[in-house]
């Protein structure tokens, strides 16, 4: 392991770049009549690449606005130097013709376009340019859809399209829930309101949750957009919004629905109160929530939620390692996802794609720093430290994760060490934290020591805010595009219990590298781990047997759900045949 502290900054100078002209470039005298063909052709060269830098100029400023800010000045780039394409060919065409090919050729070349089938094709492109474009940004999944899944999309997009805002069936409820009565007809349009709570994390892998127990309940899902959700998210259901009118009847009393409410199903089921003809139900599924409200996840106490037209939900837990527990489900997830590790992976690449104002800073980013390089690596750091960083036993745990497993390789510390020029491997490191320590620290030392290896390793980093800033509307725009952008790497480290990996490596098709939380500012041995699956967890799942109405350990009741790596008494789904660890 490097031990950031034995690394001492050099004071020689700095490299220094090659000029480009060559002073031994033979000159012919002009000629006094007609025109030198040498000139004409290196004309035309000189016409072919100015116009390719002007058109590259172009399509940037087309897109400019305050938010290209991001992706220039609180970029750290390592290397600042000419494609080698250009500074080594000796002609000055060819070299020009190479250079636009290795461009085209770092996009991912395969038809996935509507992703397997997963989205819908009835979607206006422009609207949300990263839904079709997306898939020439990433390798194509290693994971299918199932058929049956697919079909319950489609079918679930014409619910929503028959039921959501503004149809008559969503008047009509409507109507009634201003009116204070419950439903009496028979509806095929019943309701689950999310209510927005938490950081966006959070907010992700709810809302994924939540549409899932839709899915599973034949309800129209309707969201909460809070602060800035329809900033950040396309419209996942064609023709027809999931938003929540603003007009909504009862709105305004969101940040008060609480356990304590009448309409609180954990209440209700405190006080037998389960046949009230109150027009809505509210679920409480945050992480204080009580052992009544815990019983949601049991069918017998949930089963009266069928006749209630609105159910709304408040949760900053990803609870769909439960569902997978309750036998009128079983079939019906199973159907879903044969492989259990996908759950998420599907459900977050269906829901959610960034609007274009944070598509534009996703590829920008992307183009300009990661695109070229051999390979991608993500290194997502959250520290629970709340004194100011960085801190060194948490560089040295990063360190130690990353060259231990071979995601990065070791330096050379014999200075007169000097690679040898050729196709060297290249690695992006991207590295997300609310600090720049960790990152200027990895950057001087790939910068000042070259690698055993000879890779040429360069570490960036979009930003670095701080501190969360859960307010911010930038804040979230900036972290919506790191999480994405950490999804398009091939090997990802994360931390412990951050909900921010979770969505990348789900997103992402990823089993990372798992950062063990430190413990009393030690660096942890060994200092990482690697999941067991793709999937988040759950961190805070009731501990109950429905049965038996006694307490027991969900995590051992079925072969696909476990406790999760980084929390011992969370549960995450997995592929049953997966006995341990890797």
């Amino acid at each position: 392991m490097v031990d950031m502290r034995r690394l001492n900054k050099n004071s020689g100078d700095l490299p220094k770049f090659s000029d480009l002209g060559d002073s031994d470039t033979s000159r012919d005298q002009p000629t006094r009549l007609g025109l030198n063909p040498l000139k004409l052709m290196g004309g035309f060269v000189v016409c072919l690449m100015g116009l390719s830098v002007l058109f590259s100029i172009s399509v940037i400023l087309k897109d400019f606005n305050s938010n290209s800010i991001w992706a220039v000045a609180d970029a750290r780039v390592l290397d600042v130097a000419l494609p080698r394409d250009l500074g080594q060919e000796d002609d000055p065409l060819a070299a020009f013709v190479n250079h636009n090919k290795k461009l085209q050729s770092s996009s991912f070349e395969h038809d996935d376009r509507l992703l397997n089938g997963l989205i819908s094709g009835q979607f206006d492109e422009d609207s949300c340019l990263s839904r079709y474009q997306v898939a020439s940004y990433r390798k194509e999944s290693p994971y299918k859809p199932s058929s049956y899944l697919i079909s319950r999309l489609r079918r679930y997009e014409a619910l929503h399209k028959r039921c959501g805002p503004n149809t008559e069936p969503y008047n009509r409820h409507v109507a009634n829930l201003r009116a204070g009565k419950k439903t009496e007809e028979a509806s095929d349009c019943n309701y689950l309101v999310w209510v927005s709570l938490s950081g966006l994390g959070n907010r992700i892998l709810t809302l994924g949750s939540a549409f899932l127990y839709a899915l599973l309940t034949d309800r129209v899902l309707l969201v909460d957009r809070g602060v800035d959700l329809d900033d950040l998210f396309c419209e996942p259901f064609p023709e027809v919004s999931w938003l929540l009118p603003l007009d909504f009847p009862i709105i305004d009393q969101f940040n008060s629905l609480n356990q304590k409410s009448p309409e609180c199903f954990g209440n209700m089921l405190k006080t037998s109160n389960t046949s009230s003809s109150l027009p809505y139900v509210y679920l409480h599924l945050v992480h204080d929530y009580d052992d009544h409200d815990k019983l949601f996840f049991c069918d017998q106490d949930q089963s009266f939620l069928q006749n209630v037209p609105w159910v709304f939900m408040k949760s900053d837990n990803y609870f769909i390692p439960s569902l997978f527990l309750m036998p009128s489900f079983e079939q019906e997830l199973h159907n879903l996802f044969p492989e259990k590790e996908t759950v998420f992976h599907f459900i977050g690449r269906y829901l959610f794609f960034p609007t274009n104002p944070i598509w534009g800073l996703v590829t920008r980013y992307y183009n300009s720093y990661l695109a070229q390089a051999d390979e991608r690596i993500g290194i997502q750091v959250r520290v629970f430290d709340t004194r100011p960083g960085p801190f060194q036993y948490v560089l040295d745990q990063i360190l130690a994760c990353s060259l231990d497993n071979n995601v990065l390789p070791d330096i050379n510390s014999n200075k007169s060490f000097i690679a040898s020029p050729g196709n060297q491997k290249s690695k992006a490191v991207l590295l997300t934290s609310l600090s720049s320590g960790y990152f200027e620290k990895i950057r001087d030392m790939y910068w000042e020591h070259p690698t055993v290896t000879g890779e040429v390793i360069e570490v960036f980093q979009p930003s670095h805010e701080g501190y969360q800033q859960t307010e911010k509307k930038m804040h979230h725009r900036k972290a919506w595009a790191e999480m994405y952008l950490l999804s398009l790497t091939d090997k990802l480290i994360t931390s412990s219990w951050s909900t921010f990996g979770y969505v990348a490596q789900s997103l992402g098709g990823l089993n990372p590298w798992i950062l063990y939380k430190p413990e009393n500012e030690t660096t942890p041995n060994p200092a990482c781990t690697h999941a067991m699956s793709i999937e988040p967890c759950f961190h805070a799942p009731p501990f109950f047997d429905c049965k038996k109405r006694t307490g027991t350990d969900t995590g051992a009741v079925v072969p696909h759900v476990r406790h999760c790596e980084d929390m011992s008494w969370g549960l995450k789904l997995v592929n049953p045949t997966v006995d341990s660890v890797v």
